[in-house]
């Protein structure tokens, strides 16, 4: 008879005084049993600290840190939610997993990648490999592409893997983000299960894959399920709000019936289902676990109670939330959120500029001052005021304005009338026509020198008599060729004091739109910069000024040497916002049409009107000492016409009292000079 022999834990408390350590709300989630668990935390409620003293609490509690599996969407946020789990517990917790769905993904693929047909050393492909590969297989399909363009592999992978995260069809996917494209479905199909296939044959994943494939893995072996299950017995999730199809069916795999799981995040904050979230999966976490305990942790401490109190009104109008108002930890600062109302966007800019400037010399720095918005076109007269004041600024929510590749492509068509001996504007603009390589249009360039028009100071009375005699267009280009053609007959009809307004709308609804929505999975987006372009540069008389201030920005715009200490302030899109946090927020552009996005007002969809309201809130609780919501009453909509703005209706979401209205007195000069 065996003799029984029984091994004890090593515990190694950590001596944390838990109740001290954190309020009622958050020790209450920390200290759960064993279970299902949702903790709903409130934006500056302290989420990240909970999840960390989760993780030190189970470990005090006995459980193995190999038992401990810890879901992220960033390695940044798994490496500081690790590294302050080291600092807490005085323990050895390198077996600890944690880390992004996806690099949990690959690391458990790479134990098992023989029983899906891989083998251990598959490649993991970046973006430039995925449209690398996917240039072969659209060539390999031999799709006639002579009259239209197919769509270029970032739009490619982008519809790709929206199919794999949201178990949307493709024909779904197309119908509703690339409507354009829908004559293209069945060679759109025949290029993704071609992808496939050569993923399969040349041993590579996407990132895509690691998740997918995972789950696959798992409901094909539920063995090897067990074990994972059996090993992990404790799942932490962040941002659970942000889980899509995938995420979900991951996290519930390896949770299974008998583990314990615990989702942390915020109903409020989810604001990415345009990239496959999904808001059902925190909504309906109690009617996939019944049994789960649901904590709320509802104590800010990043706001003053003039923004929380707003913030709370704001988002009580959505139907679909949990019910929660969070409160603040920090003293009043008797001062209410801003609203301020501009004559225009360049005014609406002069006021942030001018406020920054006031704000800095009180005392606040540059760094602890921000301005959001919800697109990145919006940010165009906030950016070229700030350079003119020379106040620095960094963004976060992409390049400056006119670094972008959308503004580059059509700056280079008013760049070459201005200039017709520019050879890099030359091109880089036919460069954008199909079947237009490098080495073709070098030979196209030197057919224009060969016109002898570059040298004249004269321009043609039809550039198209000119360039449709060109012998070394590639066959596959003609029919762009001819459009550029007639397209440039338009830009160029008064030569250098041709309006650059005109131009750039020509350009866009003459050549660049097909373009844009073949080449670009965010085309409409760019649409709106170019738009928004065209009706800056209508305040322009003639296309040298307008490219005399391009120059001007664009020096200061790459700032390559840039000290990176140096104070700056923020210039963000909302969404690049989220989880980051300032003293001074400037909330711009709260006209409908901008902020609700215009799709979604014409969508006249309840959900997508709601998920703007929660970008709305997730704007305002960015802010801890002061907030300005601001909007202009007039918007240059091209260079033709100016358009009256209405207020966005989430500022009728709270009461009036709830701000002070701003009175901002116009800038001008009397006799005496400035008043």
């Amino acid at each position: 008879m065996a003799r029984h022999y029984q091994l004890k834990r090593t515990t190694g408390g950590s001596g944390i005084d838990y109740p001290a350590a954190l309020n009622a709300e958050q020790y209450a989630a920390v200290s759960s049993p064993p279970g299902k668990a949702l903790v709903i935390a409130g934006a500056g409620s302290g989420k990240t600290r909970t999840l960390t003293y989760r993780v030190a609490w189970l470990l005090d509690q006995g459980v193995e840190s190999r038992g401990v599996l810890l879901l992220t969407f960033t390695n940044k946020a798994a490496r500081e939610m690790v590294g302050r789990v080291r600092e807490l517990v005085a323990r050895d917790t390198s077996d600890l997993w944690a880390g992004t769905f996806h690099s949990i993904g690959s690391r458990i693929l790479r134990r098992h990648a023989e029983d899906i047909g891989f083998t251990r050393s598959f490649s993991i492909m970046d973006r430039d490999d995925q449209r690398s590969m996917l240039s072969k297989v659209v060539a390999a399909c031999e799709i006639d592409t002579r009259n239209r363009r197919f769509p270029r592999g970032d739009v490619l992978a982008s519809m790709f893997s929206l199919v794999e995260n949201t178990g949307l069809s493709l024909e779904e996917v197309v119908a509703g983000k690339h409507p354009g494209l829908y004559d293209w479905l069945a060679e759109l199909e025949q290029v993704r299960q071609g992808y496939i296939e050569r993923k399969r044959a040349s041993n590579s994943m996407d990132f895509d894959d690691l998740l997918v494939l995972m789950v696959r893995l798992f409901e094909a072996r539920p063995d090897l399920l067990a074990l994972y299950q059996k090993r992990f017995r404790h799942v932490l999730v962040d941002e659970y709000q942000d889980t899509n199809t995938v995420q979900s069916r991951m996290i519930d795999l390896l949770a299974g019936d008998g583990g314990s799981l615990m989702a942390v995040g915020d109903d409020a904050q989810s604001i990415y289902s345009w990239r496959g979230a999904d808001m059902g999966h925190i909504l309906g976490f109690r009617q996939r676990y019944p049994d789960a305990r649901v904590f709320t942790i509802e104590t800010n401490y990043r706001s003053v109670p003039e923004i929380l109190e707003l913030s709370n009104e704001a988002i009580r109008a959505n139907v679909g939330r949990i019910e929660k108002d969070l409160r603040a930890a920090r003293e009043s600062a008797g001062v209410k959120p801003g609203l301020v109302v501009l004559e225009d966007p360049r005014t609406q800019a002069m006021f942030v500029a001018q406020r920054m400037e006031e704000l800095r010399d009180t005392g606040i720095a540059l760094g602890e001052m921000a301005v959001l918005y919800r697109a990145h076109f919006q940010s165009l007269e906030i950016q070229m005021e700030l350079t003119m004041r020379g106040v620095p600024f960094a963004i976060t929510s992409g390049l400056r304005f006119f670094e972008q590749a959308h503004i580059k492509d059509v700056a280079a068509f008013l760049r070459f009338v201005a200039n017709r001996r520019d050879e890099e504007s030359f091109l880089r603009m036919v460069e954008l026509l199909p079947g237009c390589g490098p080495v073709a249009a070098s030979k196209l360039w030197r057919e224009w020198l060969d016109t002898g028009w570059a040298a004249r100071e004269d321009l043609p009375q039809r550039w198209s008599e000119v360039l449709l005699g060109f012998r070394k267009v590639p066959k596959k280009s003609a029919k762009h060729w001819a459009q550029l053609c007639y397209t440039m007959d338009e830009l160029s009809p008064n030569g250098f004091h041709a309006k650059p307004g005109e131009m750039i709308f020509s350009v866009l609804e003459g050549v660049y739109k097909e373009y844009l929505e073949a080449s670009f999975d965010n085309s409409e987006a760019r649409q709106a910069d170019l738009e928004q372009m065209s009706g800056f540069a209508g305040s322009f008389e003639n296309i040298g000024d307008f490219l005399e201030q391009l120059s001007l920005l664009g020096s200061v715009d790459g700032e390559p040497g840039a000290d990176e200490e140096e104070d700056r302030a923020t210039l963000s899109s909302i969404h690049q916002a989220k989880g980051l946090e300032w003293k001074v927020v400037f909330v711009i552009g709260l006209v409908e049409g901008q902020f609700p996005n215009s799709r979604v007002v014409a969508a006249d969809d309840l959900s997508l009107l709601e998920e703007e309201r929660r970008l709305f809130y997730v704007a305002l609780t960015r802010a801890k000492d002061e907030l300005y919501l601001t909007y202009p009453l007039t918007n240059p909509k091209s260079y033709t016409d100016e358009v009256m703005c209405q207020p966005s209706r989430f500022l009728d979401d709270f009461p009036p009292e709830m701000v002070e209205e701003w009175d901002v007195g116009a800038a001008g000069w009397d006799d005496d000079g400035p008043f």
